[in-house]
């Protein structure tokens, strides 16, 4: 057993976000364990491009109200100490509402073998797909 050391806090990369998101890595071991946990950070406004992962994700609030979107138009508001999960495949964006600061805990399966992409990024959400 080990004491994994703490990363440092990052930058979201803007191809993968419109406004500002930090994010600080919480759990990434080596294969075979495929947990990967991030805390992240979302100024008012602030989200993801659209993205899917191979094999789903689970959000949980920790603070502020999160706005999660897919395709097809539904949009949903997610409480403080709400889980939402989307399942493998489906495509969705994530981030605060426009007034208030959110954190959640993004938690997805890495693929089984190294080099498997867990997470496929495409365009970013449009301002009239984030107000829906």
């Amino acid at each position: 057993m080990e004491i994994v050391p703490q990363q440092p806090t990052q930058k979201g990369p803007d191809a993968w976000f419109t406004g500002d998101v930090w994010f600080d890595v919480l759990a990434a071991p080596p294969l075979p364990a495929r947990l990967r946990v991030n805390a992240v950070h979302f100024a008012p406004g602030a989200r993801t491009a659209w993205h899917r992962h191979a094999n789903g994700q689970s959000l949980h609030v920790t603070e502020g109200v999160a706005r999660v979107g897919t395709r097809d138009g539904l949009v949903v508001e997610v409480q403080p100490g709400q889980t939402l999960w989307t399942p493998p495949g489906e495509w969705h964006w994530h981030g605060a509402v426009p007034d208030r600061l959110m954190t959640h805990l993004a938690m997805w399966e890495a693929g089984a073998a190294a080099g498997t992409p867990e997470t496929e990024w495409a365009e970013q959400v449009t301002d009239e797909q984030y107000r829906v």
